[in-house]
């Protein structure tokens, strides 16, 4: 952190060490990174005399919160200081049942004075209601150190409640001069990403909860969309296949891994196991439609990967947050199929990855 920004939170009222032990959960917080959706990634310090006695994060979902392996995570011989420690948090602790009991009442039930709190939760389950049974119980608690770095990491979850839909990542390669694929009808699609970046792009499959593809794209290319160079969890597979036209021999009906198909109508008895038909009102956008569904299944996050067809609907519709654009320098087309075109983005970074520049844009217009 810079004089400026270290200055700027003193002369908030927030000292330097509450920076640092937030900081700390945020850290925590990303080893959670492709494992706790549909709850949100949470880190917690436990510090007292400025001393590090216990740290935690939320694993895995269904398991412990961060507050609960933090608190586990103390030594015996230090158990006494939690009447007399403050812990951070990059996330309100839960005040609700769910898998696992409040954190709110172990805080308290600890008998800990001080708690300090990065962001509230937007959750309506919680939204406030944790730090105030917490200030009931006569624990000073402080909101809002480090707010936005604590949503950008879990921009995600904060997304799929405040929107009421998933948070949608774009993602294509694209040639130096902008084409993403040869004009074909049949064949293999053009290979644009590098061995080393298609690593990324399976860890990037590994941190989103599903994946969507349009018609051409899963009968063109017959992806499996499944992780395969990373490990982590195999993301929810969806198709579009309106008219029924996808032949049930694709990888993605393959019955491996769960697969939604959304449709204008079913057909019985085309797939086996582990395929689900969705049926659409085409008449309508349809895109609201699939998010909407997406929500009601607990889908924090959503990858885009093709057509370009499909790509530029969510671009037009304003239903995207980030876009990541893999550009290969060394191939040029000179005609294809164009690259969608990103509108109110915004370009936040870039970076090489295996000789390929990937670009990171989001949307100027946040759901956050």
């Amino acid at each position: 952190m810079s004089l400026i920004c270290i200055f700027a939170s003193v002369m908030n009222g927030l000292s330097n060490s509450d920076i640092l032990y937030i900081r700390r959960c945020l850290q925590l917080a990303r080893n959670g990174c492709g494992s706790t959706s549909p709850n949100p990634k949470v880190g917690a310090v436990i510090v007292c005399n400025e001393r590090i006695i216990g740290e935690g994060y939320h694993i895995r979902a269904g398991e412990p919160h961060a507050e609960v392996n933090a608190v586990r995570s103390v030594k015996e011989c230090d158990i006494h200081l939690l009447k007399h420690s403050t812990i951070y948090v990059s996330l309100e602790p839960c005040s609700h049942y769910g898998k696992t009991p409040p954190c709110c009442d172990l805080i308290i039930s600890c008998g800990i004075p001080r708690v300090v709190v990065a962001t509230t939760d937007v959750n309506s389950q919680v939204n406030g209601e944790g730090i105030a049974r917490m200030r009931d119980a006569g624990i000073d608690v402080t909101v809002g150190v480090l707010r936005d770095e604590a949503l950008t990491i879990n921009k995600e979850f904060f997304t799929y409640h405040s929107q009421k839909r998933p948070y949608v990542i774009l993602k294509w390669a694209q040639t130096s001069d902008g084409f993403i694929d040869v004009q074909r009808s049949k064949g293999e699609p053009l290979k644009i990403s590098t061995n080393g970046s298609q690593v990324a792009v399976h860890k990037l499959r590994s941190e989103c909860d599903a994946i969507i593809v349009g018609t051409r794209t899963a009968l063109l290319d017959n992806p499996s969309l499944t992780i395969r160079a990373w490990c982590g969890r195999q993301p929810l597979r969806l198709v579009i296949d309106r008219s029924g036209k996808l032949p049930n021999t694709l990888r993605l009906f393959n019955g491996e891994y769960p697969t939604i198909v959304y449709t204008e109508r079913k057909i019985e008895g085309k797939f086996g196991k582990n395929v689900e038909q969705i049926v659409l009102d085409f008449s309508f956008d349809i895109l609201p439609q699939i998010l909407s569904h997406m929500h009601s299944l607990k889908v924090n996050s959503l990858l885009v990967e093709g057509g370009a067809f499909l790509l530029q609907r969510f671009i037009d519709s304003g239903l995207w947050d980030m876009a990541r654009v893999e550009r290969n320098e060394n191939l040029i087309l000179g005609s294809g199929i164009p690259a969608p075109i990103l509108q109110e983005s915004l370009k936040t970074s870039s970076f090489d990855c295996f000789n390929n520049e990937i670009s990171i844009f989001v949307r100027q217009k946040s759901a956050i």
